[in-house]
């Protein structure tokens, strides 16, 4: 799930106060902290940093002085532009990787080796050969105000320059291992969000959320009432940047359309008559961490929060969006065309009064207001939702993995498909999805290890009599 446009506003805003900081860490160690770099980095500058990089791993003088190094280096680096932020990361990826022919020399020598001492020693020297130097010079930044912080963002601007460069792709993969390390789930604690939270920490809930836009103080004021709860992970090295978070619904049953559960005009429900937690929204916050999975253990931590505290719920269930159908079948239409449908569908969508679908389903698709006319959208929705249905319980990726990113996140935390909701979203992102479809997984907490178990292992997916009959009856 994305940021939103508010990404590169956050590295400036946070890059400003970390420079200020970082050089008063830099001024009160040494004196003095050098003159400031060109942002495009120029070869003058670049030679600085190789000198400071080198003196880092040099590990000369004691605690104040190797802060006082990565507080200058990292200044430096937040004063760069994009240009000179690539060329600081190229020099950190091309010039302080492993020795390759010092590590290709031991493991030859490791292969050849006679005794169980000898083989033993080579695999302490090698393991140490093939340790970057740069892991050192990242690990450093970790002793800053803001350190961690730092290195998740300076990840997620390494990522995209990464995709197509061996070297820096290599960096990335090493800051990524670096993080997850730090990132263990036993090092994060869940925190309940609520209005009365500090400002600063609502607004970051506006700025992240990335599922169902948060409109305005009103709109956030209301996902955070009684009958909601929000839940976060945070570091501690982040006590104010939340990680990702849940938002829940307390309902007396299973929602099924997500306008009418975040209506701001609705009156608040009681939770004491709630027999549903109905999880709506789950959001990422940090580009860095992409690929560090924390989100399903968050959930089940979130339940067992919710159980203890309203005991009386009964069913755990999502209101989630399906995000790759609609992308899917404008990829099948082409190929299947109205044979697709099957004949009773064919012949519904054809009889629509005003003949509007009279040249079948490819073409009604096409028409971009068939959704305002309510014959079609009575003709359109058995079709429509049983080719969600085939999307989500057949079509899989060449490695097992279902299509859709949503359902294998739940999937692969023990949910089952329970239900599609027809004209679930009817927001111009839910139609331009999944043409305002949306399904509820359901969280029995008795087969969530079991359904966890059978799609990770075998690739089996968990889903209710009623979405499995959508595809078998075809």
């Amino acid at each position: 799930m994305s940021e939103g446009t508010g990404f590169l506003d956050r590295i400036s805003n946070l890059g400003g106060s970390l420079r200020g900081a970082w050089r008063d860490i830099a001024a009160s160690a040494r004196g003095m902290i050098g003159n400031q770099p060109r942002p495009e980095l120029s070869r003058e500058d670049a030679e600085r940093v190789r000198r400071q990089l080198r003196e880092c791993l040099d590990g000369k003088g004691g605690e104040v002085s190797a802060r006082t190094r990565a507080a200058d280096l990292g200044r430096i680096y937040l004063a760069l532009n994009t240009t000179g932020r690539e060329r600081f990361l190229r020099i950190i990826a091309e010039e302080f990787d492993i020795d390759h022919a010092a590590a290709g020399e031991l493991a030859a020598r490791l292969k050849s080796a006679s005794g169980d001492f000898e083989s033993r020693k080579l695999e302490r020297e090698l393991r140490q050969a093939l340790e970057p130097p740069r892991l050192k010079l990242l690990t450093q930044f970790n002793a800053l105000p803001e350190g961690v912080k730092f290195l998740v963002d300076m990840r997620a601007e390494l990522m995209p320059l990464a995709r197509h460069d061996a070297a820096l792709q290599s960096l990335e993969g090493d800051l990524k291992g670096l993080l997850a390390s730090w990132f263990d789930v036993g090092f994060l604690e869940v925190r309940r969000i609520t209005w009365e939270a500090p400002a600063a920490l609502l607004e970051k809930l506006m700025k992240y959320e990335a599922v169902h836009e948060i409109r305005s103080w009103n709109d956030l004021k209301n996902r955070l009432e009684v009958d909601r709860r929000c839940f976060a992970y945070f570091h501690p090295r982040m006590p104010q940047e939340p990680l990702i978070f849940v938002e829940v619904a307390l309902t007396q049953g299973m929602a099924d359309n997500v306008q009418l559960l975040l209506d701001e005009n609705a009156p608040v429900g009681n939770p004491a008559e709630a027999d549903t937690a109905i999880f709506y929204s789950i959001s990422n916050c940090q580009r860095g961490l992409s690929g560090i999975s924390f989100g399903d253990f968050l959930i089940k931590r979130v339940v067992d929060n919710l159980a203890a505290e309203l005991p009386h719920l009964k069913t755990y269930a999502t209101l989630s969006p399906i995000p790759g159908f609609r992308a899917w079948l404008e990829q099948r239409l082409p190929e299947e065309g109205d044979d697709i449908l099957t004949m009773e569908e064919r012949a519904a969508v054809a009889a629509i009064p005003g003949g509007r679908g009279r040249h079948g389903f490819t073409q009604l698709l096409d028409q971009p207001d068939w959704q305002d006319d309510a014959a079609a959208l009575q003709a359109m929705k058995a079709p429509l939702t049983r080719l969600c249905a085939r999307y989500l319980l057949t079509e899989t990726t060449p490695e097992g993995r279902v299509l859709d990113p949503v359902e294998h996140f739940h999937l692969s935390n023990g949910a089952r498909m329970e239900r599609i909701d027809w004209r679930g979203d009817l927001a111009p992102k839910g139609f331009q999805q999944s043409y305002g479809l949306m399904i509820n997984y359901l969280y029995r907490l008795g087969d969530i290890e079991q359904n966890h178990e059978a799609y990770t292992g075998e690739g089996r997916v968990a889903a209710s009599a009623a979405i499995s009959r959508l595809v078998i009856d075809r």
